[in-house]
C-alpha cells in the first residue's frame, strides 16, 4: 500500500508503465465535475471508476482484494475512510475470488484505517486488502484501474 498526496505522485510513476498516465488523469483540472461512471484511459488496462456513494462506517464494509488490477483510489468530495491489512493475514473469506468481478472479500477486520483526504491518493497491490466507503455522509470517489 502506499498512501501520499497526489502531488508527490510522480515519484511513484516508475513502479509500473501505466501509473504515470494514471496519474495524469487525477492532475485534471475538472476532476471534481466528473459524473459517475466508468472512462477507458486505455481499455481495459487502465480505466477510472467515479462513485457516488453514502458512507457505510467501518462496520458496514468488507475487504476486498484483486488480482489483475493496482487501484489508486482518491477522494473528490468527503472524506474518506479506508480499512487495510495484508492480504496474507486475512483468514476469514466472505465472498470466493470472482475472476468477472476481480474481487475476493474477506469479514477480517482491518488492522488499519486511516482518513483519505482530498489531494492524497492510496494506492493498493494485490497482496494489500483494504475496504474503503467507511466514512460519514456522502462520497465522490474515483478508482483508477491499472492492469497488472
Amino acid at each position: 500500500m502506499i498512501l501520499d498526496r497526489l502531488d508527490q505522485a510522480a515519484r511513484y510513476e516508475v513502479l509500473h508503465p501505466r501509473f504515470a498516465a494514471a496519474f495524469q488523469y487525477l492532475r485534471r483540472p475538472d476532476l471534481a465535475e466528473i459524473a459517475p461512471g466508468r472512462y477507458e484511459i486505455d481499455g481495459s488496462r487502465l480505466f477510472a471508476l467515479v462513485n457516488v456513494d453514502p458512507g457505510r462506517g467501518p462496520k458496514g464494509t468488507r475487504l476486498e482484494v484483486h488480482r489483475r488490477y493496482v487501484d489508486i483510489q482518491v477522494s473528490i468530495d468527503g472524506r474518506e475512510r479506508m480499512g487495510w491489512r495484508p492480504l496474507a493475514e486475512c483468514r476469514t473469506p466472505a465472498e470466493p475470488y470472482d475472476a468477472a468481478r476481480d474481487r475476493a472479500l474477506f469479514a477480517d477486520e482491518a488492522r488499519l484505517w486511516f482518513p483519505l483526504e482530498q489531494g492524497e491518493f492510496a494506492l493498493f497491490f494485490p497482496d494489500d486488502a483494504h475496504s474503503g466507503l467507511a466514512a460519514d455522509g456522502v462520497l465522490h470517489k474515483m478508482v483508477i484501474k491499472v492492469e497488472l
